[in-house]
């Protein structure tokens, strides 16, 4: 379950980055904030919170 959600956020992550001239009028706000999630569910990976 644990891996599951890591390569789906690693995925998402990858998806936020601003690719289209629109979407660079963003800044970092989107690929920040799943970079926090992200971090996050590694953390609770290497402290056992949540299972792989």
């Amino acid at each position: 379950m644990g891996t599951l959600l890591l390569i789906l956020l690693v995925l998402l992550l990858l998806g936020a980055i601003p690719a289209w001239p629109y979407s660079r009028e963003w800044g970092y706000y989107p690929s920040g904030t799943i970079g926090l999630v992200l971090l996050i569910l590694i953390l609770l990976l290497l402290l056992g919170r949540v299972p792989f």
